[in-house]
Formats: C-alpha cells, sequence, structure tokens
C-alpha cells in the first residue's frame, strides 16, 4: 500500500508539474480569468447586473405602496455567477483533459507506463488528482474576489454557502475531467480527445432537456443523469445525497474506464 501511495504521488506531482509549465495552461487561464472577471463585473455592477435589479426594484415597490423583503443581492449573485462559470467550465475541461493519455500515446511513454509495475489505477487517479488541482487553482483567483464581493452583504452571507456552491463545481469538473481521461486513453490525437469529450459533455448537457420532453419514469431516469442538474442543487445550498453519489459515480467510471482502457494496451503489448 505504500508503495502504490509513493507512485501515485510521484504521478500527481509529475502531472501538476506539467500543467505549471505549459504555454498552454497558461494560455487557458489567462483567457478562463479574464471571461469569469467580464461576466462578475457584468452581473454584479452591470447596468442590467443584480444591485441595478435590486434597486429598480425597490424603486417599483416605493412606487406601487408593496411592502416586502428585498432582494438578497449576495445569493442571487452568487446563483448567477456560479451557474455561468459551471457553464463555461465545461468548455475549459476537455481541454485540460484532453493531454492527460493522448500525449503518453504521441510521444511513446504510454507503452513504457503501462507495462510499468505501477498500478493503472494509480495512474489514472494520479493524474486525475493533477488536473483536478490545476482546475482548483483557476478558481482560487475568482473567489477571493467573490469572498470580498459578498463581505459588503449585510446580514453576512454565510460561508457554508460559498464553499458547498464551490465544491460542487470542483465535483462538476472532477466528473467532466474523470471521463476526458478516458477519451484521452483511447487517442493519440489531443484535438480529437478534446472533440470527443466536448460530445459527451454536450449529452450530459442537454440530457435534461431530453427528459422533461420524454417525461415520466424513463425521463425521470434521464433527469438524474444530468451533471448540470445535481450541481444547481449544491448551488442552492442543497447537499443532496443522491446528487453526491451521481457525481461520485461519474469520476470512479471515469477511472475505471481508464484503467481498463490501458489494461487491454498492456495485454496487447505483453
Amino acid at each position: 500500500m505504500k508503495v502504490i501511495m509513493g507512485n501515485l504521488i510521484a504521478i500527481y506531482r509529475k502531472e501538476l508539474l506539467g500543467y505549471f509549465v505549459s504555454p498552454l495552461a497558461y494560455a487557458i487561464a489567462g483567457i478562463f480569468w479574464l471571461i469569469a472577471g467580464f461576466f462578475f463585473v457584468a452581473l454584479l455592477l452591470g447596468p442590467d447586473g443584480i444591485i441595478s435589479q435590486a434597486a429598480m426594484l425597490d424603486v417599483q415597490k416605493q412606487q406601487m405602496g408593496i411592502t416586502g423583503q428585498p432582494l438578497d443581492v449576495a445569493y442571487e449573485f452568487l446563483q448567477a455567477f456560479l451557474r455561468v462559470m459551471g457553464s463555461m467550465s465545461l468548455f475549459i475541461l476537455p481541454i485540460l483533459s484532453m493531454g492527460l493519455y493522448a500525449e503518453e500515446r504521441k510521444r511513446g511513454t504510454l507503452e513504457l507506463l503501462a507495462t510499468s509495475p505501477v498500478t493503472n489505477w494509480a495512474v489514472a487517479i494520479g493524474k486525475l488528482l493533477g488536473v483536478v488541482t490545476f482546475f482548483a487553482t483557476l478558481l482560487l483567483p475568482i473567489a477571493v474576489c467573490e469572498i470580498i464581493a459578498l463581505s459588503a452583504a449585510k446580514p453576512a452571507f454565510p460561508i457554508s454557502l460559498v464553499l458547498v456552491a464551490h465544491g460542487g463545481l470542483l465535483l462538476l469538473a472532477a466528473s467532466v475531467l474523470s471521463l476526458g481521461m478516458f477519451v484521452s486513453s483511447l487517442t493519440d490525437s489531443t484535438i480529437l480527445s478534446a472533440i470527443l469529450t466536448f460530445a459527451v459533455v454536450l449529452f450530459l448537457w442537454v440530457i435534461d432537456v431530453a427528459a422533461n420532453a420524454v417525461g415520466g419514469p424513463v425521463g425521470a431516469a434521464l433527469g438524474h443523469l444530468s451533471l448540470l442538474k445535481h450541481y444547481f442543487n449544491l448551488l442552492g445550498g442543497v447537499v443532496d445525497t443522491s446528487s453526491l453519489v451521481m457525481f461520485a459515480s461519474y469520476i470512479t467510471l471515469g477511472i475505471f474506464l481508464t484503467a481498463q482502457s490501458i489494461e487491454a494496451l498492456r495485454f496487447q503489448r505483453s
């Protein structure tokens, strides 16, 4: 067990270091932060932002003599912003996962990896942890901006809701990256890997729409497979066990299929 953990940590460090020395990773980070910053400002301070909508709603209530609870600006902003972040991440995650195994195939090092004493599971988990950690670092500056903005809310905004929402975003990312890792293990083309992973993501994205169209028990079963549906549950602060199980299932499925894919390669080479 100690040897397996040592190998897993070594793979994790190698994968993570690979992202921090990659110009492509820095380009992705720059674009991600630029777009996220735009939506952050637009949704909070823009002409049609949450603050403007709350002020307009208050004026309308005063003119109509209506009393009631004011709009919860902090909650509405966090919901709207992280929904955008979730959708935006679905475009970036296939790019992050495309080289996990495809690059190894292209360099000819996958055969060495497949025939090494390191277990396929340890390699897959180490690689997945590396790319998820890199994605988490992309979220750190954005989370700091959110905390600064939400700290102005009165009464104080519960930090637990922020943690649950960002935990949901990380689970969503880990699920997509795990499936993308499996796709990457099937080809030596990073571009093809990214396209196929995006196709999988698109299917899981629109499956909720198909579920509503089908309806009935089949529709309910399809809707349960929707990653975004479970992510939105966590955004609302609803820690549903079924959502956590579904994310864990996607992550485990991706790791399992990747390990089997590399095992098939090992069998071919033996």
